[in-house]
């Protein structure tokens, strides 16, 4: 896979556009006559068929080198094709990002399950399961988190629309955070809004530098023994069921 380049190249190639577009938070929709979205089911069939190969060739050549054709004939349309469904390369990488951030995102670390005071299941090993989920549906996900990531880094609109999207995962991390306060098994002294921005992007990173930089070298094992150590200590939860804590108490 070829890395994305930092959104500053040419947007559109091939006789795709005459503007360069070097920022994805200028690309509006303008054009009244193009359907806001596919009228039948042949035609939700054909836009996910683009969704698809849209991701497999962001992945294989980044954001910068993709070109629509080679988006348009790896769905096995035409050229002209793709403009009934997107307006440009811009917009259905927007869209690519968004239904990918949504499947990496679909559940917080910090659970409010954790909280359930009748589990016979040790926290830790709650906690653990939940890693293990985001981990390995990112590992499966690198290539194109790769390109995401970068272009993020780059385009105002992207990086909003992740804040946007992950936004209401930090609050479930929050809630969840003050609900093992209130049952005095995690640390009072921590702050939930901070608490969960800092394990969240201690996780994400982690992910990016393991799966996409690929900087770290050891099984996903113990990748995953170790996050959840971490995670473990940072909040100072116990390594017991919630409902053992109970008893004790």
């Amino acid at each position: 896979m070829q890395g994305a380049a930092p959104v500053g190249g040419p947007g559109r190639r091939d006789g795709e556009g005459t503007d360069p577009v070097t920022d994805l938070s200028s690309v509006t929709s303008v054009d009244p006559e193009r359907p806001a979205g596919p009228r039948s089911r042949k035609g939700a069939q054909t836009r996910a068929r683009l969704l698809e190969a849209a991701k497999e060739v962001f992945e294989e050549q980044g954001f910068l080198e993709a070109r629509i054709s080679d988006i348009a004939e790896r769905a096995g349309l035409s050229h002209g094709s793709f403009y009934h469904y997107f307006e440009s390369k811009e917009e259905i990488f927007r869209e690519v990002a968004r239904d990918q951030q949504n499947r990496i995102s679909s559940h917080c670390i910090v659970e409010s399950g954790l909280v359930d005071v009748a589990a016979d299941t040790t926290m830790r090993r709650r906690l653990e399961e939940s890693v293990r989920r985001f981990l390995a549906d990112y590992r499966d996900e690198a290539g194109i988190m790769g390109v995401i990531e970068q272009v993020s880094r780059h385009d105002e609109h992207v990086r909003t629309a992740r804040l946007a999207q992950q936004a209401p995962y930090l609050e479930q991390t929050e809630d969840a955070i003050r609900d093992l306060q209130r049952h005095r098994l995690a640390d009072g002294h921590l702050d939930p809004v901070i608490a969960a921005s800092a394990l969240g992007a201690m996780v994400s990173r982690f992910a990016e530098m393991w799966f996409v930089q690929r900087e770290l070298d050891c099984s996903f094992e113990d990748g995953v023994d170790q996050l959840t150590t971490l995670c473990m200590n940072a909040l100072r939860l116990e390594d017991r069921a919630p409902s053992a804590r109970r008893r004790r108490a």
